[in-house]
């Protein structure tokens, strides 16, 4: 099977294509070649997605069997995208986001029937807007595309709301026996799922035909409450992480660019029905819980110091949350 994918070495993208090189499939990748790291048996297209009539020339003479794009944000991506494959390729992938589906949600169970809108984060409504051009593109005239929402997918990221994902902040304060901001009271559910189970459902959809026209939600089964996600992170530290509580309406107001990310994603609860891509894929079981899964993102943290980046901002930030919190309870 000969696969493109539009972007391919980030966080949640790497293992796929790790996967994909591994199960046997002709491997291309499209992007500019920043990321460094080159992932051995991948060939590539170096190239800005964004230089249309550049990326046209390269692609001459190439067919697909499935195209992923990892890296749409936006309809004009999307329409790019069409102009791109239509008639090059059997199969396209688009990545969206499980933050589209309804926010806050009216049930914690989540399923793919579940209505797409959240009035909180422009990066979901963007998302939606790229989904409803490629129901009308497949609608119209059979482009053959399917929809992939993942969920908070981690691997060299720290999947937690406050001084995580690309900041090592949070977890220099623990390691320094500082108290982190917890968003809400630290019980709603969530769902973290590693970048190596999800490769297998995203990879055992490609080439799928029947997969066309449709959305599937792939995350782990694995529930647990934020409180329990910071313990586990500690355990993983060696350490019992001191934890502060603080709303998340309080964070956002403090800076107001949290609201797309915890009230339009990580202050509700979630549990995601995976029955679906189950079906189309049996092979796709999530088998990393998260106190194994966060292991090896510390280990990959670790094995760079440059990697370690502690935001200032964040910490300031953290201070002021936990002093004022502090105050208000004594």
């Amino acid at each position: 099977m000969k696969v493109l994918f539009i972007g391919g070495t980030g966080n949640i993208s790497t293992a796929s294509s790790c996967l994909a090189v591994e199960l046997g499939y002709e491997l291309w990748h499209v992007n500019r070649g920043n990321a460094g790291g080159a992932i051995q048996g991948v060939n590539t297209i170096q190239c800005d997605i964004k230089d249309e009539s550049t990326l046209a020339s390269l692609l001459e003479g190439h067919n697909w069997d499935a195209v992923v794009n990892w890296i749409a944000f936006s309809p004009a991506d999307i329409e790019r995208d069409i102009r791109l494959f239509s008639g090059k390729t059997d199969h396209y992938v688009f990545i969206s986001s499980a933050s589209c589906y309804q926010t806050p949600p009216l049930t914690p169970v989540i399923t793919e029937a579940t209505p797409l809108c959240n009035p909180y984060w422009q990066y979901s409504r963007d998302k939606i807007a790229c989904e409803k051009a490629l129901r009308k593109a497949y609608d119209s005239y059979g482009f053959p595309a399917t929809i992939v929402r993942p969920s908070h997918t981690y691997s060299t990221v720290i999947p937690i709301a406050v001084g995580g994902w690309n900041e090592y902040t949070a977890i220099n304060r623990m390691k320094q026996a500082k108290p982190v901001v917890v968003h809400g009271d630290g019980t709603s559910l969530w769902v973290l799922t590693h970048a190596d189970d999800f490769a297998t459902g995203l990879v055992g959809i490609l080439g799928r035909s029947e997969s066309q026209g449709e959305a599937y939600t792939i995350t782990s089964d694995e529930v647990l409450t934020w409180n329990q996600i910071y313990r586990q992170i500690g355990q993983a530290l060696g350490l019992e992480p001191k934890l502060v509580h603080v709303t998340s309406d309080k964070i956002c107001r403090y800076n107001s660019e949290y609201t797309g990310t915890l009230l339009g994603d990580k202050s509700a609860s979630v549990i995601f029905d995976t029955s679906k891509i189950k079906q189309l894929v049996p092979d796709f079981q999530c088998t990393t819980s998260f106190a194994e899964g966060i292991k090896t993102t510390l280990q990959w943290f670790d094995a760079d110091i440059r990697r370690q980046r502690i935001c200032d901002k964040t910490d300031t930030m953290m201070e002021l949350l936990i002093a004022a919190e502090l105050a208000r309870i004594s």
